[in-house]
């Protein structure tokens, strides 16, 4: 019984168009893409680069090292961190913060801008407490890393959203009304 049950809701799921987060097949314009994050002062690749490229290889897009290997380069810039305060304690110590993370994107293919220029921001808020700094410090390195894999999913979020209707160059177009040849 539990067996059919469970056969019953997953197909209710897929018949619904129900799809697991990072399921989704990408547009076929991000078949072969580059990401380019423009970051001053660059040690390492940053958190969000490597999660976007692990998320972009997962769905079956062709990554490029290099911007002459793709077709279409997703650049990021400005990306920007930082630690808001939200509340004080009585001794004028920090007792909550803000987490914020944005950055700024476009889209282009083959010179041609797909996408424009557009900012993504996501933002968490936490609790510090003073007697406990070593485990808030580790607790807020996690909510980074789990912040920038957020990030690169919403990115790819909206970049489905906004290339959906950016269908790809067809080769020969022809016309869905006959078109009569000139009398002469």
């Amino acid at each position: 019984m539990r067996i059919a049950l469970t056969g019953l809701w997953l197909a209710l799921l897929s018949g619904c168009g129900f799809q697991f987060a990072g399921s989704r097949p990408l547009p076929a314009v991000l078949d072969s893409i580059y990401v380019d994050v423009e970051v001053p002062y660059r040690v390492s690749e940053p958190p969000l680069e490597t999660a976007l490229r692990a998320r972009l290889s997962q769905r079956g897009a062709e990554v490029a090292t290099r911007a002459d290997q793709a077709e279409t380069q997703l650049r990021l810039w400005d990306l920007v961190e930082r630690r808001e305060t939200l509340s004080l304690g009585p001794d004028g110590k920090a007792l909550e913060y803000r987490l914020v993370i944005s950055v700024r994107y476009e889209v282009r293919r083959a010179g041609k801008l797909l996408l424009p220029a557009d900012t993504l921001s996501v933002s968490r808020d936490y609790s510090f407490q003073p007697n406990r700094i070593l485990a808030k410090e580790a607790e807020e390195a996690q909510l980074r890393e789990f912040l920038q894999g957020e990030m690169a999913e919403l990115l790819l979020l909206r970049l489905e959203v906004g290339l959906r209707e950016t269908p790809p160059e067809p080769a020969n177009v022809v016309p869905l009304v006959p078109v009569p040849a000139p009398a002469g």
